[in-house]
Formats: structure tokens, C-alpha cells, sequence
């Protein structure tokens, strides 16, 4: 039986889908991420979200959402895009990461400007896409993601990784061995270049597809 580590704690679906594959879970939470209160002072044409967890923090911000839910939007990831559609969104486009998302940008919406929400360890790809090519865009962070360290004393055969941040987190009290890396999407992966080979890719960047990946893997 293979010992599996997530970095995040996985629903109970996606845990018996694993359980059920032969594989032993261990879960830890490595990042905590806290809504920020904001103003909207600035609000361009067309909305971006990087995250669900970026969208959950402007729904929380009641006084600024209904002008936001009036907007245009633009977003990574099929889950991300499916949530905002829930909530009342209007989503023009989506793309599977944010380079992938600046690209999107300079082939059909270069005449646009653009309101970014992110986090406050958000990565820097999408800002330095728009700012070298001359986009209107302003940044608001609307939630804080602090790094939660924990040791694993625990022999584990296989980690998942869910974003650059949880990367960080978990090289703070642990060293990669021989584990296998199995990570969202290629922004999580780069984040590991340096200190291992054994990655794997997801397809798509979903928890569901880094469910897949592990079965295939060993399967």
C-alpha cells in the first residue's frame, strides 16, 4: 500500500477515490488563506481571477460585489469559471494558468483594461505580461495566504501539490527523497525544479486530475 501526503485536506469523495485505489491518505492543510476587506476605488473593464479563493473573498465584500457582478470577467481554471457562472458572474473567457491567461489577454482583449484580484503571495507571471505590453490594469489583494509548516515524521511514498505557496510551505520543516510529486499544474511544479525529478503533471489543473494522475501512476 502506498502512503500518499496531500497539502491540502481533499474532500470525502476524493479521498475514498484514492482509499479505494489501494492507497493510504495523510492530509495536512500547508497554507491558510484569510479574506482581506478592500475598496474598489479603481474599477476597469474587464475582471480577473486567478483563484476560487479570490472570488470567495470579493463575495465576501458585500459593499463592492454588486459592481464587480456588473463586470466582464476573465479566469483560470474550468472550476474557477464554473464558480463564478454559479454565483452570478458574467465569464467571457478562462485559461488553464495565468501565463496562459496574459497570452489570452494580448491576442483578444489588448484594447481592454483590467482589474486583478489575487492573493498576497500571488505569482508575478500576469502582472509582468500586462505591464511589459502596455495593458491598463490595476491589483487588488483581496485574501492573505500564510504558509502553515508541519513536520511529517511519517514515510510517505507520494506528495500533492496545489499551488506554488504549499511548495514553499512544506520545504520549510521537510526534505524530498524519493517521493513522488504529483502537482496542479506547471506553475506548482516549477516551484519544485530545483529539488526534485519525480514530478508528474496533472492534465487539467484540478483536484480530481491529480487524483487521476496518482492512480495512472501506480496503476
Amino acid at each position: 500500500m502506498k502512503t500518499v501526503l496531500s497539502t491540502k485536506k481533499l474532500s470525502e469523495k476524493n479521498k475514498i477515490v484514492l482509499e479505494n485505489s489501494g492507497f493510504l491518505i495523510i492530509e495536512r492543510n500547508f497554507i491558510k488563506v484569510k479574506p482581506i476587506r478592500f475598496q474598489l476605488e479603481t474599477c476597469n473593464n474587464i475582471m480577473l481571477f486567478t483563484s476560487k479563493n479570490a472570488v470567495k473573498s470579493v463575495l465576501q465584500n458585500k459593499k463592492e460585489r454588486t459592481a464587480i457582478l456588473e463586470k466582464e470577467c476573465l479566469c483560470v481554471g474550468k472550476k474557477t469559471k464554473k464558480f463564478l457562472k454559479k454565483k452570478g458572474f458574467k465569464v467571457s473567457d478562462q485559461a488553464g494558468n495565468a501565463k496562459e491567461l496574459g497570452k489570452l489577454i494580448l491576442k483578444k482583449y489588448s484594447d481592454q483594461s483590467f482589474t486583478f484580484f489575487c492573493g498576497s503571495l500571488r505569482r508575478k507571471e500576469l502582472p509582468e505580461i500586462l505591464t511589459e505590453n502596455g495593458i491598463s490594469f490595476n491589483e487588488i489583494k483581496v485574501y492573505e495566504t500564510a504558509l502553515k509548516p508541519y513536520k511529517i515524521n511519517i514515510k510517505t511514498d507520494a506528495i500533492l501539490f496545489f499551488s506554488p505557496s504549499a511548495v514553499e510551505s512544506f520545504l520549510k520543516e521537510n526534505i524530498l527523497d524519493d517521493q513522488m510529486c504529483f502537482c496542479i499544474g506547471r506553475t506548482t511544479a516549477k516551484a519544485l525544479e530545483n529539488r526534485t525529478q519525480n514530478i508528474e503533471i496533472a492534465n487539467q489543473p484540478t483536484v480530481e486530475n491529480v487524483m487521476e494522475a496518482v492512480i495512472k501512476y501506480y496503476n
